[in-house]
Parts: structure tokens; C-alpha cells; sequence
């Protein structure tokens, strides 16, 4: 399997198709070129409305940390590449409060170009701290999701909602983030957050990133709250595979939204920019 080649002058086409002036169908491109847009190009449009997109790093034998909680080489370098292109071509990242305590992520833009996300976390019982660096003002919006009545710093913003036995519903926290002006959202972490929006029906692309370790335990990237009891009732989304280089990557339709935007469609009047 060749790896795909997010050279220069692709992701400038990248950037080009968020902004809604070229698309992903033109121009002249090696195979591996192509292979970049193919996996990038549906995340980078927008003429087809907000799309939402979940990225899993995992280990071969499906980990995505260690008993200890220690998550963060689970990806290698290409994969943690992956992540962050992935990250400036949407407009917000969401994890939930977990995540952020365990691995103290930035949610930044640092390893290609782009403009940083807004930077989402759940947080239900107001359990983040107030000084956690997903919260240090990078320039980028910083939302806190919860349901309780707790004063975050100036520039923080709160998104107040209702909890159910301590859980936010995943449909009403998307209600509210598009209400924030926020359209393609990347749910980033963790496993438990991932599903509760996969299993609520809401998510239009699932990328899952296997990276070539074996952990042995420690908690799995995907566990669903509904058990099937045979494989002819398992979900089998419409799949592409690709090679990130270090890693690989599972490239998983949900849904309509998502096999559109997988269709490269050229618009008359951007034949300049293509």
C-alpha cells in the first residue's frame, strides 16, 4: 500500500476547497496526490453543509492507551500529521472532560498550516480546570459544554445544558454548538465520546488510525452501549483504506452526507484556482 503525499501544492488545494474557491476533481497530481485529496477533500468542503467526522488512534489490537491512561504515542508521527491537518480543516474540536484531564491536550494547529479550531470540551459536572491547556487563549474560540451553574474565565465560553443521570445528549450539544455558529465539527476523544455521537446517529465520517504496536490492555477505541449478538447485525460502513506512512488509516462513510462528499463535483468558476 502506498502512502498518500500531502505535498505543498496539495494542501494549498486543500485550503483553497475550505475556503469554497477550487475543488478536489482538478489539476495535475500524482497517484498519490490524488490518494491526499481523496482522504482530505471531503473534510475541506463546504458545499454540501456541515459535516461531522470522528478520528480514532489506535493500536493494532484496538488500544488507545495504556491501563495507566497514557495515550499519547499511540499514533506515530504520520498519524499525529493526520490529526492535526485534520484539525485546521474544521471549524471546532470536541473531547470529552476526561481527555482532557488525562492527556492535557492544546487542540492546536502545529504541524502543517492552518488556522487553529475552536476548542470544545464536555464537561457536564465542571470537572476541567480552569488553568488546563485547552483552555489558554491561542486566538481560537474555547467552549466549555456543562450543566452546571460554574463561572469559567473571560473569553471561555459556556454552552449550559441539561444533564440526564449525569450524561449530556450528544444531539442537543450539536443543537447547541450550530447555534454557535459552528458547522464542521471533528470529535476527537475519547472512545466513550466518539460513540455516544455514533450511536446517537450523528456522525457522518468515522476515520480510525492504526498504528503498528501491540499494548496488550488498557481501554479500546470504540465500545457501543447496543450488543449485537451475530456479525450479519454488525455495522459495516462503505470503506477506503489508506497508508499515512507510519500508520494506516480506516476511511469509514456513516452515512449519505458522507459518500456525497466523497464525489468530487468541479463547480463552474473555479477553473482559476484549479
Amino acid at each position: 500500500m502506498d502512502s498518500i503525499d500531502v505535498s505543498s501544492r496539495v494542501w494549498d488545494r486543500l485550503l483553497a476547497i475550505r475556503k469554497g474557491v477550487a475543488c478536489a476533481c482538478c489539476g495535475s497530481f500524482s497517484r498519490s496526490e490524488r490518494d491526499a485529496l481523496q482522504v482530505y477533500g471531503p473534510i475541506a468542503r463546504r458545499d454540501l453543509g456541515p459535516i461531522i467526522i470522528a478520528q480514532v488512534g489506535q493500536s493494532l489490537d484496538g488500544r488507545i492507551a495504556t491501563v495507566s491512561g497514557d495515550a499519547r504515542d499511540v499514533s506515530g508521527p504520520d498519524g499525529l500529521a493526520h490529526l492535526h491537518r485534520l484539525r485546521a480543516l474544521v471549524d471546532g474540536v470536541v473531547i470529552g472532560v476526561r481527555t482532557a484531564l488525562h492527556d492535557n491536550p492544546r487542540l492546536t494547529v502545529r504541524l502543517c498550516d492552518g488556522h487553529n479550531p475552536a476548542r470544545i470540551v464536555i464537561d457536564p459536572r465542571g470537572r476541567l480546570p480552569d488553568d488546563a491547556p485547552v483552555l489558554t487563549n491561542c486566538g481560537a474560540r474555547r467552549i466549555i459544554v456543562q450543566a452546571v451553574d460554574r463561572p469559567r474565565p473571560s473569553g471561555v465560553e459556556v454552552l449550559r445544558l441539561s444533564a440526564d443521570e449525569g450524561r449530556l445528549d450528544p444531539r442537543q450539544i450539536l443543537d447547541g454548538l450550530r447555534g454557535m455558529g459552528l458547522g464542521h465539527l471533528l470529535i476527537e476523544g475519547g472512545g466513550l465520546t466518539i460513540t455516544g455521537f455514533m450511536e446517537a446517529g450523528l456522525l457522518d465520517l468515522l476515520q480510525v488510525s492504526v498504528a503498528p504496536l501491540i499494548i496488550g490492555a488498557g481501554p479500546q477505541g470504540l465500545t457501543t452501549q447496543t450488543q449485537v449478538q451475530t456479525l450479519s447485525q454488525a455495522y459495516r460502513p462503505r470503506t477506503r483504506i489508506f497508508g499515512l506512512g507510519s500508520d494506516i488509516v480506516f476511511d469509514c462513510a456513516l452515512g449519505a452526507h458522507a459518500v456525497a462528499a466523497q464525489e468530487p463535483v468541479h463547480r463552474p468558476g473555479h477553473s482559476a484556482a484549479c
